[in-house]
């Protein structure tokens, strides 16, 4: 009995063994817990930073569209003001440019008027004299009278009656002594009106030139076998009430 081994000792010693091992695992599984709980909360206000670093970035990028829309807002403002401003140079332009129409139309009338004066006062040496008066009527400028114009010369033949229907050979003949007078030529003249001139061989004619800088009232008179002939002419200033 004394050399026979006991298996209680062994036995013992194996419960302790597990006893250890099973320590050892629950130590592992909380220091595994432990870590997990620890990534947790370490992850929890990890995202609390991310939300609140997209809050900063959300109101960055609203205040940088509020300032981008604010500077689109001064850029249409200031586009507006140039619009305006061009709109009114444009306007600008064009009344300075049709004052200077004006004026050069005005100084062309004037430059045409002396011209003919000119040439009129050379007609004198024909032993004529032009006398020019100003005049109570308010649509006449002046009144001339010419001694040196003569009758235009005529195709009729016998008693001469005085036609008022246009383009007839009496008309034509009228028409040409108005041109003689004024110096328009016929091509360059709007016939206003011709009427009886208070005669059976009196008449006057009212005409413009087709550019309506020059309007004249030529009163003529009949001469026997020799045609028409200028005897006044009244330099206008509007055709109202001019015949």
């Amino acid at each position: 009995m004394t050399n026979e081994e006991k298996p209680y000792p062994s036995r013992l010693k194996k419960k302790k063994e597990k006893n250890r091992s099973n320590s050892i695992l629950n130590i592992m599984i909380g220091l595994v817990f432990a870590l997990i709980l620890i990534i947790g909360v370490s992850m929890l206000f990890s995202g609390g930073d991310d939300q609140a670093n997209e809050s900063e970035e959300v109101a960055i990028s609203t205040g940088t569209e509020e300032q981008t829309s604010g500077s689109d807002d001064g850029e249409s403002a200031s586009a507006g003001d140039e619009d305006e401003d061009a709109e009114a140079k444009a306007e600008e332009e064009a009344a300075k440019k049709a004052e200077e129409e004006a004026k050069a139309k005005e100084e062309a009338a004037k430059k045409a008027k002396e011209e003919k004066e000119k040439e009129e006062e050379g007609s004198v040496t024909k032993g004529g004299t032009i006398t020019r008066e100003d005049s109570s009527d308010p649509i006449v400028d002046e009144t001339v009278i010419n001694t040196s114009w003569e009758p235009v010369g005529t195709k009729q033949k016998g008693d001469h009656v005085s036609v008022y229907q246009k383009d007839s050979v009496d008309w034509n003949e009228k028409v040409k002594a108005v041109s003689y007078a004024t110096g328009l030529d016929s091509n360059n003249m709007y016939v206003m009106m011709i009427k009886n001139g208070g005669g059976p061989q009196k008449s006057i004619a009212t005409v413009q030139s087709k550019d309506e800088s020059e309007k004249y009232r030529v009163h003529l008179e009949w001469v026997d076998g020799e045609g028409w002939k200028p005897v006044k002419m009244d330099v206008l200033k509007t055709l109202q009430g001019a015949y």
